[in-house]
């Protein structure tokens, strides 16, 4: 998409640090230069405040990642790229077939109630929870690590969404500061919340999480 628009060398495109590295790669791969700017704390997407401070002269586009089955502030990221005469590009992740759409959203509300100790996902509007991201605040340790740990211990699966920001790895490393994007990545752990998971599961869950939330305090 990129190319047929004529996108190319001497172009920036900007970009989600938070996220898997393709989004980044299809940039180069069109002889672009990616541009990373910093995520929204709530929603995980590109924040249009971020995006409106990495726009230069040479920015010809933007590419909008929608995350864990929360969309982005769309309408605000395309009236940006229609001030700025800007390509918009989205893209989401692997659709939650739609007949569970409506399980994932039911146990996503009995964490919402049941969790402590944790921070849990602001669901906001046409949430599917493709994932069920929470935060484990960190207070200058790797609580976010360990916590996983003792999860798995306790026989809750559970994964860490984002193990590294694109813009710390090395073949796209740039001085630039993310702050809520480095936040993300160090605190965030996806939980299960398939339209699988029985009563049993969902209470093992919230039991295995409190047992361990409790003792964390959140980072201010």
């Amino acid at each position: 998409m990129l190319r047929a628009a004529g996108v190319g060398v001497g172009d920036e495109v900007v970009v989600p640090a938070f996220g898997n590295v393709e989004v980044a790669e299809a940039v180069a791969t069109a002889g672009a230069l990616p541009v990373f700017a910093d995520i929204d704390p709530v929603t995980y997407c590109l924040d249009t405040s971020a995006v409106e401070a990495a726009v230069t002269p040479r920015t010809v586009a933007l590419v909008v990642v929608h995350r864990f089955g929360r969309p982005a502030d769309i309408a605000r990221l395309h009236e940006l790229g229609r001030r700025h005469g800007l390509l918009v590009l989205e893209q989401g992740e692997s659709e939650v077939p739609y007949d569970e759409v409506a399980q994932r959203r039911e146990r996503a509300s009995y964490l919402d109630a049941k969790l402590r100790g944790v921070l849990t996902p602001d669901g906001g509007h046409g949430h599917t929870y493709q994932q069920y991201v929470v935060r484990v605040p960190g207070n200058g340790r790797p609580d976010r690590d360990a916590f996983a740990r003792a999860l798995r211990v306790r026989g809750v699966e559970c994964r860490v969404p984002v193990k590294a920001p694109v813009h710390r790895l090395p073949e796209f490393r740039r001085c630039v500061s993310l702050p809520e994007t480095e936040r993300a990545a160090d605190e965030t752990l996806a939980l299960p919340v398939d339209a699988s998971l029985t009563k049993r599961d969902m209470h093992r869950i919230v039991s295995a999480c409190n047992a361990l939330g409790g003792l964390l305090q959140p980072a201010f």
